[in-house]
């Protein structure tokens, strides 16, 4: 799957990492030692994750973040 990330919020790109690995809330979450309310929390839009939880997702399940200068 690829997604041009500035088209979307970033709890639609939490959301999108975590279907695409076919893993519950919990089980997505649990992976880099976060629980269920903080990702339907960050899911929901109610708060942001660091940039670094996107990093340690992007390790833990082999997704490739790029930055490309417009």
């Amino acid at each position: 799957m690829e997604f041009k990330a500035n088209n979307y919020k970033p709890n639609e790109i939490l959301r999108f990492m975590r279907e695409a690995t076919n893993l519950t809330q919990e089980e997505f979450a649990k992976r880099i030692n976060k629980s269920k309310d903080w990702q339907q929390s960050n899911e929901y839009g109610r708060t942001n994750y660091y940039f670094k939880d996107l990093i340690a997702l992007a390790n833990e399940f082999n997704f490739e973040i790029k930055i490309i200068k417009k």
